[in-house]
């Protein structure tokens, strides 16, 4: 698996099981295991330790306490599909590790920018008081 085209994860780093899925879906549900169970080590990765050091410390539900990552797919009937979709939803989460924002400076307002919200402040100010009672 290619990662925001920096690394590549092994397949042999990524454990998938094929389990029954819940919920309904009649006769096919108890009879076919279309679900897939997807199991990340993220200590025992290949993975540079900054991103790791990052995944441990993000606060997801699917990572658990003991660094794993688990992602339970049923959205779809067929297998390869719930397959992909998991290896997708795997994906994204360590590209969402890996993005570091950009660092903002700060400026300062123009001349032209202060003088038009001071203008806009004093026709807001001239609307609103002409909104009083009329006096005859």
């Amino acid at each position: 698996m290619r990662i925001a085209n920096k690394f590549t994860i092994p397949d042999t780093e990524i454990e998938l099981h094929a389990i029954r899925a819940q919920g309904a879906g009649g006769q096919n549900v108890n009879k076919v295991s279309n679900a897939i169970h997807l199991r990340f080590d993220i200590a025992a990765s290949s993975l540079p330790d900054d991103y790791k050091d990052k995944l441990r410390l993000t606060s997801d539900r699917r990572i658990s306490s003991d660094g794993v990552i688990i992602i339970k797919a049923q959205r779809y009937r067929s297998q390869e599909k719930n397959r992909d979709d998991a290896l997708e939803r795997l994906q994204a989460l360590i590209e969402s590790a890996t993005f570091a924002p950009k660092h903002r400076t700060k400026t300062e307002p123009t001349r032209a920018s202060k003088a038009r919200r001071l203008e806009n402040k004093i026709r807001r100010g001239t609307l609103k008081s002409l909104r009083g009672k009329i006096e005859n």
